[in-house]
C-alpha cells in the first residue's frame, strides 16, 4: 500500500483525535486508486496503411535520438484548404459564398445589371464567368469586396458560414469538413507541429472561421489577398477593400507566400490538386525528412469523385510526380474509413 504526505497526515489525525489509542484499521486508511493505462487510437477514419506510414514518419522525426529528428521549432505543416480539408465541388465553397452575396445585392446595384458575367452568375449561368476566365473572375470579386470595410467583409462571412447549408449533404459547410484530416491535425500538433493553410482562397474569408473549426489561428491562414485601405474616420483606425489586383496564391504562389508569410520551409505538406504541387516540390526540398500526402478524390457515393475533368481540383501532373518522389497518395474512397462525422 502506498502512502503519501497528505494519507500520512491524515492517518496521525485520526491517531491524535482518538488518544492514539487505537490501531488504525485498514478501510481507515485512503488508498489511491489503481489507473489503468487507456490507449486512445490515433487517426481512427484513417485505414491501417495509410495512417501506419503517418505514424511512422511522425514517431521518426520526433523522437530524441533518432536520425530523422526534426527540431520543434522547424516542425512546419501546411495545408491546402479546398479539397483537402473540406469539399470543393460542385464549386469552391467560397465561390458559392460570391454567388450568394451576389444575388443578394443584384437588385440594389442597378449598374451590376449591365455587367453580363456578373447577370449571368445571377441567373444561375456560369458560361459567361467561365469565358472571362481569371479577368472576369477578379472583376466579380472586386465587386463583392470593394469598399467594405475588415468588420463589415468578416460578419458577412460569419452570418453566411452559420447558416448556409451545403446543398449534397444538408449541412453547413463548416459541418462537412473532412474527419481524417481534422484528426491528422490534432495529430500533429500533439506532437509539437504548427499547421498553417496555404490555399489559393482568400485568406479574409478563411481566416472568420478556421480558428473555431480546424484549430488553426488567423495568423496562421495564408491565403490570395487582394488591395486594402487603411483611413482613420471620425477617430477611429479603418481597414477597406478596394479595387485591384489580387494575389493568387495557387502554384507556384505558394512556396513564394510560404516564404513570404513563414518564412520556414515545410516539413510536411497536405494538397489534392496541381494547384498544390509546388508546394510539395518545396516541403521535398527540405534538408529534413518530409512528408507530402496528396487526397484523390474517388468516392462520388460519400463526397465527389474526380481527378482531371474538374473546374477546380485538377489532379494529373502531381499524381506522376507523387509516384516518383513516394509522396503518400490517400484514395479516399479506400483511405477513409470515414469521410465526415456526420456520416
Amino acid at each position: 500500500m502506498k502512502l503519501n504526505y497528505v494519507t500520512l497526515a491524515l492517518a496521525c489525525g485520526v491517531l491524535c483525535f482518538t488518544g492514539c489509542k487505537n490501531e488504525p484499521k485498514e478501510a481507515d486508511i485512503y488508498e489511491e486508486p489503481v489507473v489503468e493505462d487507456v490507449k486512445i487510437e490515433v487517426l481512427s477514419a484513417w485505414a491501417d496503411a495509410p495512417k501506419q506510414r503517418i505514424v511512422d514518419w511522425v514517431e521518426a522525426v520526433t523522437q530524441d535520438g533518432s536520425p530523422d529528428y526534426i527540431p520543434v521549432k522547424d516542425r512546419i505543416a501546411v495545408f491546402d484548404n479546398d479539397g483537402t480539408l473540406w469539399p470543393e465541388q460542385p464549386v469552391p465553397n467560397q465561390a458559392q459564398y460570391i454567388f450568394d452575396y451576389l444575388k443578394k445585392e443584384y437588385s440594389n446595384k442597378p449598374e451590376w445589371k449591365k455587367d453580363a458575367v456578373v447577370t449571368g452568375v445571377v441567373n444561375g449561368d456560369l458560361e459567361p464567368l467561365k469565358k472571362a476566365g481569371m479577368k472576369g473572375l477578379i472583376n466579380v470579386i472586386n465587386k463583392v469586396n470593394t469598399a467594405r470595410t475588415e468588420s463589415e467583409f468578416n460578419e458577412s462571412v460569419k452570418t453566411w458560414i452559420d447558416t448556409t447549408k451545403s446543398k449534397k449533404f444538408n449541412k453547413l459547410y463548416t459541418e462537412a469538413v473532412y474527419l481524417p484530416m481534422l484528426q491528422l491535425l490534432d495529430y500533429l500538433r500533439d506532437n509539437e507541429f504548427k499547421t498553417f493553410i496555404v490555399s489559393g482562397g482568400g485568406a479574409d474569408f478563411m481566416r472568420v472561421w478556421t480558428e473555431d473549426i480546424y484549430g488553426i489561428p488567423p495568423y496562421q491562414v495564408i491565403g490570395s489577398y487582394g488591395e486594402l485601405k487603411y483611413e482613420v474616420v471620425d477617430g477611429i483606425p479603418r481597414i477597406t477593400k478596394t479595387e485591384g489586383e489580387l494575389y493568387v496564391d495557387d502554384k507556384a504562389g505558394k512556396p513564394v507566400a510560404i516564404h513570404r508569410f513563414i518564412g520556414k520551409k515545410p516539413v510536411f505538406c497536405g494538397g489534392n490538386s496541381d494547384g498544390d504541387q509546388a508546394m510539395m516540390q518545396y516541403t521535398s526540398s527540405s534538408k529534413y525528412k518530409s512528408m507530402c500526402v496528396i487526397l484523390h478524390h474517388t468516392d462520388g457515393e460519400r463526397e465527389f469523385e474526380y481527378d482531371t475533368k474538374t473546374l477546380s481540383g485538377h489532379l494529373e501532373t502531381a499524381l506522376v510526380e507523387a509516384k516518383e518522389k513516394n509522396w503518400l497518395v490517400v484514395d479516399m474512397k479506400n483511405d477513409f474509413k470515414q469521410i465526415f462525422s456526420f456520416q
